[in-house]
């Protein structure tokens, strides 16, 4: 039996960790042309930007660090403490990149100092995702776990359009001079009271049901060791394939509608960089009402079919999407983005409750973080740079498209071989509810499932 309150507190704990996160992302996307004549040397634009773009990735090649140290802990000394502990670091990462100075005042120390800013946000962010995932699927009744995980990528999509928000209202109301001098620290100095209130919320929360029960059943542990990650990869090898698969497609769609977009039209495509700003944050907002839609609906059909016509959509949709794009107008663009939107709710609504069903209790922080975070370092983080090099080597304005067609035939492949996880007991764990009645229902359907 879950409390229905402690359950609405964890989803409400765990997603302001990916507020925070997005948040940042939120605003290094937006202001990232801004970013990369602060911090880098006047050469081109082209270089400014591909330099602010290899920074931005270069944070991701850490996440598996990250999702190394952090997931395995988890498993061991509970996913609250852990939780914690990422958002600390998270904050402290973000505030500093709003203090360091520029490089005409520090020459190369601004990017250095910008690179280890960053690094410390990956690290953190290695533990944070899995984890939050973790925690609110482990709070979630079994027959509504869809629904109550799918507001973590609600908590996304509100921090990337509260940080896109603020770009957007310091470029129209800054001149251009102050923007650059002063203006874009004001959004990554915001990240300070942010995480004190993640830290509060997280520090209200109890530990899992399921993790309470397993930590009651085994002998008490203490520290992490790479014993953990043998177990993860060698007895769990087919669950983790499946992960990196289906954390693929989510992201390198993810990933190129948040981060890349906004320099993409603005960049590749000319199109009003004010206009490029509001025409992606319209979209975002537009996709975070359906995000928790689908999530709810994935109780009801499953997962498996949503994300299944999620991939079949970057494969049928992504060029003509491009077309749209090209065209150049208010309602092509806005058109454009919003079927490449569509296309990433049918993944950031269900795979949130996806991933943590894969593996079972006593190495699930830890599997899915690292999983995740695998998959993301080689193919997310990286979209916004492969996609940048590959306008720029090719000359075409549709070459993005490439990148998201192969990842929906990955995503298609990891969905066909993926077993439906809706309304089902997570795996070591036995079936949760919210009422008696629904207690007695689940009961009756695993001992049905069981013959």
């Amino acid at each position: 039996m879950v409390d229905e309150r402690q359950a609405k507190r964890a989803v409400a704990a765990a997603a302001i960790g990916n507020t925070m996160e997005w948040f940042d992302f939120g605003v290094y996307s937006y202001i990232a042309v801004v970013i990369s004549q602060v911090f880098f040397p006047p050469t081109s634009s082209t270089a400014q930007l591909l330099s602010t773009f290899a920074t931005f990735a270069v944070a991701f090649l850490v996440r598996p660090l990250g999702g190394f140290f952090f997931g395995p802990l988890g498993d061991r000394i509970g996913r609250r403490k852990v939780l914690a502990t990422t958002m600390v670091t998270m904050a402290l990462g973000t505030l500093a990149i709003g203090l360091i100075p520029s490089y005409a005042t520090i020459g190369l120390w601004a990017p250095v100092l910008l690179l280890v800013a960053r690094l410390v946000q990956g690290f953190s962010t290695g533990g944070e995702y899995g984890g939050a995932a973790t925690f609110v699927s482990e709070y979630s009744p079994d027959r509504r776990r869809g629904f109550m995980a799918s507001w973590l990528e609600f908590g996304t999509l509100a921090g990337y359009s509260l940080g896109a928000a603020l770009v957007t209202v310091l470029t129209v109301t800054m001149t251009p001079q102050d923007l650059t001098g002063w203006g874009w620290r004001i959004p990554f100095l915001v990240a300070g009271p942010l995480g004190i209130i993640g830290l509060y919320l997280r520090f209200r929360l109890e530990e899992t049901p399921a993790y309470r029960k397993s930590s009651e059943s085994e002998q008490p542990r203490t520290a992490a060791t790479f014993r953990d990650l043998r177990t993860i990869f060698g007895r769990h090898w087919r669950p983790m394939l499946k992960c990196l698969g289906l954390v693929l497609v989510f992201n390198v769609t993810n990933y190129m509608v948040t981060a890349y977009m906004p320099t993409y039209l603005s960049s590749v495509l000319g199109f009003q960089h004010t206009s490029s700003l509001t025409l992606v944050l319209v979209t975002m907002v537009l996709m975070m009402g359906l995000i928790v839609i689908l999530g709810r609906y994935s109780d009801r059909i499953g997962r498996l079919p949503i994300a299944g016509v999620g991939s079949v959509a970057l494969i049928a949709l992504t060029f003509p999407a491009f077309l749209l794009l090209s065209q150049g107008t208010v309602a092509a663009v806005l058109g454009g983005l919003l079927v490449l939107g569509l296309t990433l709710v049918c993944f950031s609504s269900t795979m949130p409750s996806t991933l943590p069903a894969l593996f079972p209790t006593d190495i699930r922080y830890g599997a899915v973080s690292v999983g995740f975070n695998i998959s993301v370092a080689l193919f997310g983080g990286t979209t916004p740079l492969v996609a940048e090099a590959l306008v720029a080597a090719t000359g075409m304005k549709s070459a993005p498209a490439f990148l998201l067609v192969a990842a929906g035939a990955v995503g298609l492949v990891a969905v066909y071989f993926t077993h439906e996880p809706a309304g089902r007991s997570l795996p070591g764990s036995g079936p949760t509810a919210t009422s008696r009645r629904e207690a007695r229902k689940r009961v009756r359907e695993e001992e049905n499932e069981q013959g």
